[in-house]
Parts: C-alpha cells; structure tokens; sequence
C-alpha cells in the first residue's frame, strides 16, 4: 500500500492531464465586466433577438446607437430571431465594436431554462466561426422566471469551456479553428450583487475544468488508460491541490478480503488498484462525504464475453472513476468548505486462463458471499468492496457512480441518471442539485420487493436479478453493502457519453455531484455561524 501527502509521486510517462488541463485552463479568459453594450470596444458583441424580431436591452441599446440600422435590418427580412439562428454584422454605424452577433431566442414567452442554454451554445458555435478572439456577451441579464443572474453565469462559463472543448492530444496534428477566443467578457449593466456574479463564474470555471478532466480520461484509449494510469493521475491531482492520496495494491486488497474486486481482475494482466483521495476543506474533523467511482478501465464482459459491435465503447466503463477525480478538481478549485474522499476500485475486466468463471464463488470484503452467474455484470461486484471500505471514514453520506447498467439506457435513455437511495431525504438533495446545475437525474425506487430476483442457491446473493428491473435489482445487490451508512447510487450508463458523430465522454455527473457539494458546504458555513 502506497499512502502518501501527494508530494514527491511520479507522474504519469505518457500523458499527465494535470499538464495538459493548465494549458487549457490559460487559453481562454472569462471576466465580468459592469458596462453598456454600446460603449465595448470588442472584436464581438453578443446581443439576442426575440421571434418576431424583438430586441433585448442590449439589442436596443446598440440599436440606439446606430440610429435603427440593427432594426431596419431585422425589418428587412435578414433575421426573425427564431431560436438557433444567428447573424453577424460588421461595421455597425457608430459602434466602436468590431462585430455585432445577434443570436436568435424564440418566443419571449416560451424562454425558459433550455432556451438559454441553448442560445448560449449557439452563441460560442457562431463566434468560433466569425474569428474573433475575443467576445462580450450580453445575454446573462435576459429575464428568466426561475433563475437569477448568478445561474446565468456560472451556465454561461460552463458552457463556454465545453464549447471550446478537444480530444485531441493524441492526434498528429490538433484541431485548428480560424483564430481561437482567448478573451470572454460576460457584460452586465448593473453593479448589484457584483460578489455574488464573480462567485458564480469562478464556480462554473472550476465545474467546467472538473468535467474537461473527466472528458479527458473516458476519452483516453484503454491502452493507456489502465487502472495504474488512473492511480498516478490521482497522484498527480494530490500533488497539485495538496490531498492526501492511497493506492492500496492488489496485495494490500486481498490482506482486506476484497475478493468481489480481484474476481474481476483475475483474467487481466493489468493489476487493479484501489485509489483513495482525501479532500480536507475543513479544519475540524467532520464527517466526510465519500464519492465512490466504478473505475472499469475496459469492460469486455470477462468470459461473459460482449458482442463485438462497439465494444471499444466500453472505455467508458470508468466515467465513474473519471467523475469522482472531476468532482474532486472542481472543489479543490473552488477551495470549498467541506471534506469529501472519493474512492476508486479501478481494473480490466478480461476473459483469460485465469478469469472467474460464470458459477464461481467469491466472498467479498463484508463477508458475503457472491455467486457470479455472468462476468458481465462486474461493475457492482467492484464497488461492493468499495462500499464496504468507505466504512472506515465513518462518513456523513456515500454516493457511488457508476455506468451499471444497460437497463438504465433503455428507462432513461440519455437524458437523465438514474437514483436510487436507501435515504430519501438524500435523494431530495441529490434530485434538488440535478435540478440546479441541469445535470438531470430521475429517483427509482429501491423496494425490498426486488430483492427477492438475487436469491441464490449456493450463496448469500446472485450477482444479477434478471433482465427486468434491471437498474434496480443492480441499486438492490449494492444496497447489501450499505447498511451502515445513508447511501444513493447514480447509474450514468445512459449520460456518461455519447455514440455515433459526436462520439465522446459528456463529463457527467460532475456538475450534479459539484452541485451537491458546493449546497452542503454552504450548510456548514451557516451552521459554523450559529452561536454555541
């Protein structure tokens, strides 16, 4: 077992992502900036159009100054600010800005939440083709019903970096865009709750870098993603916010009983690790919030063997892993009052002499035992053992992630996580944080009538119940597992990452689980304030 401060741990030979994560984090610049549209001398002002050619404030006011060119314009049929559309305008009359880019909103009276994400995604898409490298955007102050300016931000900031966002340092040549942005301004008119503004863009850019990280690792071939390779970027991210790291061996596994992991880990020749990092953002010891993370590095199934077709997707297989060190980022950037540890059971799942069996036997770190009836089913029989390790933190609640179950594709598609807790008033906090940052996640039910389908013959509980209830019957094996603490389970099968053209991991949950943290940590704030 390796169990060290963070400091003087080697770094990964092939590509440390901490490295390429600053170079990243230094390419653009976000600010907020308290002034007129009218009055920025930028290469790009952003402003929005309603459907039928209303103009915001900001519109208005560049309008103002052009004495009606952007409204004659819109007369003219070039724009009816229907929402996607964009037109760019050089050479406003009297504008000191090089561009004008109008981004249609649709109907006033249908904006809502999605309708500005989406016009800010359509915002950067347009600027990354105009060339400038840099942009003021005027879009934060349009009115919505259920949110405040400071959402707007920290969604713009999100959006921004992921809009900007490459896989491609294993390409010989990188991608080129015309002329990169190097510079976002988010222009507000007004100074009030200027604190508040500036605490939500550094919010969004810590949960942006959280998720470009996550990006990184799920987008990583297996090859050189392996479960030492996510040890020593854990490593690298101790190193680099001053965490206290554990790599615990597959020695120091079986010394701990942990034969649920090492049954999945039998058929490969890359040795599981299980990784513990320790976020300490509080002086006195309160109980930590544990993170739990499925850290598959390649899922082939085992002898269980998965059909072929698409099977390099299963380098997903460790998002879980990818968002707890995501999440862990994001809170060490935002220096956050709360202590939180996430663990990591990371390893291949691979057919071979030696790989477990379907029928085989294994006792797991609790003492129970498990009989595997199908090697395909190895992510619950990992983070098993983890659960039971988080014991040992004695923590305040434990959430594992995990990218379990292909039923939770096929209820939920790829818009929301699946939840399950043995705890509802968790579940209400995790749901109320999936609301919050627009990370969706849908609560399923956790009944002990399910559990009834992973009764075994041979041992204490099957590893599968049966195709239905698929998600469920998964959540209910791990709940075997999680007596002695509040628990929730977020199955991201269905949103860790995209198929087909736009093929890629999505950084999910990082925004929910960052959501979660920065609620609770400023319930420790208020409840440090109360009076003794």
């Amino acid at each position: 077992m390796c169990e060290q401060s963070g400091d003087n741990q080697p770094l990964p030979r092939l590509i440390n992502l901490f490295e390429t994560q600053r170079i990243k984090e230094q390419e653009v610049k976000f600010s907020i900036k308290n002034a007129s549209p009218e009055k920025q001398r930028s290469a790009c002002v952003v402003v929005g159009v309603f459907e039928p050619r209303k103009l915001t404030e900001a519109a208005e006011a560049m309008d103002k100054i052009s004495k009606g060119y952007i409204s004659g314009i819109l007369k003219n049929g070039d724009m009816e600010g229907k929402a996607g559309s964009t037109l760019t305008l050089h050479n406003v009359p009297n504008a000191i800005c090089t561009r004008v880019l109008l981004v249609g909103l649709g109907k006033e009276r249908e904006f809502h939440d999605k309708s500005y994400r989406d016009a800010v995604r359509t915002a950067f898409k347009a600027l990354q083709e105009t060339g400038a490298a840099d942009a003021t955007l005027y879009l934060a102050e349009i009115p919505l019903k259920t949110r405040n300016i400071a959402w707007k931000i920290s969604q713009t900031a999100i959006i921004g970096l992921e809009s900007i966002y490459r896989s491609d340092q294993l390409k010989s040549k990188h991608s080129e865009t015309k002329r990169p942005l190097s510079k976002i301004t988010l222009g507000v008119t007004s100074a009030v709750g200027s604190a508040a503004n500036e605490g939500a863009l550094q919010q969004g850019l810590s949960i942006a870098h959280g998720m470009s990280l996550a990006k990184d690792l799920g987008n990583l071939p297996p090859n050189i993603c392996t479960p030492t390779y996510l040890a020593q970027q854990a490593m690298s991210l101790a190193k680099t916010y001053k965490l206290k790291a554990t790599i615990l061996e597959e020695k120091d596994m079986e010394k701990l009983g942990m034969g649920s992991l090492l049954s999945v880990s039998r058929g490969s020749r890359q040795p599981a690790k299980l990784i513990a990092l320790e976020y300490r953002g509080l002086a006195k010891m309160e109980r930590p919030i544990v993170l739990v993370g499925k850290g598959v590095t390649f899922d082939t199934g085992g002898i269980s063997l998965k059909p072929a077709s698409e099977m390099d997707e299963m380098k997903y297989d460790m998002c879980g892993a990818a968002s707890v060190l995501g999440t862990l980022l994001a809170i060490a950037q935002m220096r956050l009052p709360i202590n939180v540890v996430g663990i990591i059971p990371a390893t291949e799942n691979m057919p071979g002499g030696n790989a477990t069996k379907p029928g085989d036997i294994v006792t797991s770190m609790s003492g129970q035992t498990i009989e595997i009836l199908n090697t395909d089913a190895e992510g619950r029989l990992i983070l098993c053992d983890a659960l039971t390790y988080a014991e040992r933190y004695q923590p305040e609640v434990v959430i594992d992630i995990a990218t379990l179950t292909g039923a939770c594709v096929i209820a939920l598609g790829h818009v929301a996580s699946g939840l399950l807790s043995n705890d509802d008033k968790l579940a209400h906090e995790l749901m109320q944080a999936s609301e919050q940052s627009v990370d969706r996640a849908w609560h399923l039910p956790l009944w002990d009538d399910y559990q009834e389908q992973l009764k075994s013959n041979f041992a204490d509980i099957a590893n599968i119940g049966g195709r239905a209830g698929g998600t469920i019957t998964a959540a209910c094996f791990l709940s075997r597992f999680t007596k002695k603490y509040r628990w929730a389970h977020l199955d991201i099968a269905g949103t860790a990452w995209k198929s087909g053209k736009d093929k890629g991991a999505t950084g999910r949950p990082v925004p929910l689980l960052t959501q979660f943290l920065i609620e609770r940590a400023s319930h420790e704030v208020k409840k440090a304030e109360l009076p003794s």
